[in-house]
């Protein structure tokens, strides 16, 4: 526009004209109608160039041959026209309106939409400007700096780009007790305080990474190397990001953590392949103390159950006891109560269901030749249903209890006349009481 305006006027800057500075044809002839020898621009031609144009803009230009008797170059004129004061004046009055203007234009500028604008007067934190299109006090007054408080940082610590590109200073790291460990992790930050961001640290993505190595390091600091390196990951992690968190606030740097990433944690490569043995030890260990407790539980509830089913047995063989003798005592005194009402009756009723008990389960038949009985009946098929019945459920309980060795299919022929004269002795009896 002022380049515009210039040639509206009629003046010419260019360093390419050999004529440039030394005015019109006109006036550059003297009086004997010869140019000038080349040389410098002569400034005062300049200046009366460029007030001539004011001039004749603004109306002030004078005819050559009216007014004053046709005087051209008289009362100290130029070209044909007396130079005014107040045509310069408002002519540089516009042009410092139009390079005031430029310079209020220059102020706006545009934020994008997750940016901040921090505005400094005079290099001091004036405020912050939203997304969209801001103004501010042009240069030298007032300056800005956008930052972008919604990307997402990342801090590498112990490796750069690849974890095989290890950074040994930083990676390796003492523990509890005493042993090295080598650890490669990430941190993710984003802002949400672009003024502390700019002003309260000056290198900041340099200030975050010694903080997070600060931090792992004390967090490590106070673990195990074997809780490090398999159950506690995540809790180092989750520890570390914690005491970032508190260092940056602390430091007032607006940063805020967002995520810890372990991308690596092993021993030292000096130390990798005993470490490997050790872990491969440690695991036959574990497998040979998983065994043991395998075989353990298989036996030692089996044990436990045989030892309870015993111990049951046991009772319920102490409970039948007890109760077959309480039963057979309880039995015995109603016996003797009805015994001591009619003792013969009662001795023949128990002889009696005594023999039938004995001939019950023998396969012997006892004859008695003294009487006069000639016939003689012998039930074979009773008998030989009698000895298949005990047979049967013998084998039914075999397993549980054995067959006895003894021959018990007859009775003794000592008990037998025993109990012959018992018999008798109480038919005798018998029949003295009839008498």
């Amino acid at each position: 526009m002022l380049v515009s305006l210039l040639k509206k006027f009629g003046l010419k800057f260019s360093l390419n004209d050999p004529r440039w500075g030394r005015g019109s044809d006109d006036n550059n002839k003297n009086q004997d109608n010869k140019r000038p020898n080349d040389g410098p621009p002569d400034l005062d031609q300049l200046w009366r160039d460029f007030n001539q144009r004011l001039s004749g803009i603004f109306g002030n230009r004078k005819n050559g041959g009216g007014g004053n008797g046709g005087d051209s170059s008289g009362g100290g004129g130029i070209g044909g026209f007396k130079p005014d004061m107040r045509g310069a004046g408002i002519g540089a009055a516009i042009i410092a309106a139009i390079v005031a203007f430029l310079w209020l234009v220059s102020g706006f500028f545009i934020v994008q939409e997750g940016q901040t604008g921090v505005v400094m007067t005079f290099g001091k934190y004036s405020h912050m400007t939203p997304a969209g299109f801001n103004w501010r006090w042009p240069t030298p007054i007032q300056s800005h700096e956008i930052v972008n408080v919604s990307q997402v940082r990342t801090v590498e610590v112990g490796y750069r780009g690849n974890v095989k590109n290890k950074q040994q200073q930083e990676s390796l790291m003492l523990t509890e007790d005493e042993n090295i460990i080598d650890i490669q992790f990430a941190v993710q930050y984003t802002l949400k305080n672009a003024s502390d961001w700019v002003f309260n640290n000056r290198e900041q993505e340099e200030m975050v990474k010694q903080v997070a190595e600060t931090a792992i390091r004390e967090v490590v600091g106070r673990s195990k190397m074997d809780f490090v390196l398999y159950e506690g990951r995540e809790k180092i992690a989750f520890d570390s990001s914690q005491l970032m968190q508190q260092i940056v606030d602390r430091y007032k740097s607006g940063v805020q953590i967002t995520n810890v990433t372990m991308q690596g944690v092993q021993p030292p490569e000096q130390v990798q392949a005993s470490f490997d043995d050790a872990v491969k030890a440690g695991q036959d260990r574990e497998r040979q103390k998983n065994e043991g407790q395998a075989y353990a539980n298989d036996v030692i509830p089996r044990a436990r159950g045989a030892a309870s089913r015993l111990m049951q047995e046991s009772e319920a063989y102490r409970s039948s006891v007890t109760a077959n003798a309480q039963g057979e005592a309880s039995r015995f005194k109603q016996i003797l109560v009805e015994y001591q009402k009619a003792p013969a009756v009662t001795r023949d009723r128990m002889y009696l269901e005594t023999m039938q008990k004995i001939f019950s389960s023998t396969t012997k038949v006892m004859v008695d030749s003294k009487g006069n009985n000639s016939l003689i009946y012998l039930p074979l098929d009773k008998l030989i249903s009698q000895s298949a019945a005990p047979a049967g459920a013998a084998a039914d309980v075999g397993a549980i209890r054995p067959p006895a060795t003894s021959s018990t299919s007859a009775p003794d022929t000592a008990a037998l006349e025993a109990q012959e004269s018992r018999a008798r002795d109480s038919r005798s009896s018998r029949d003295r009481e009839v008498r």
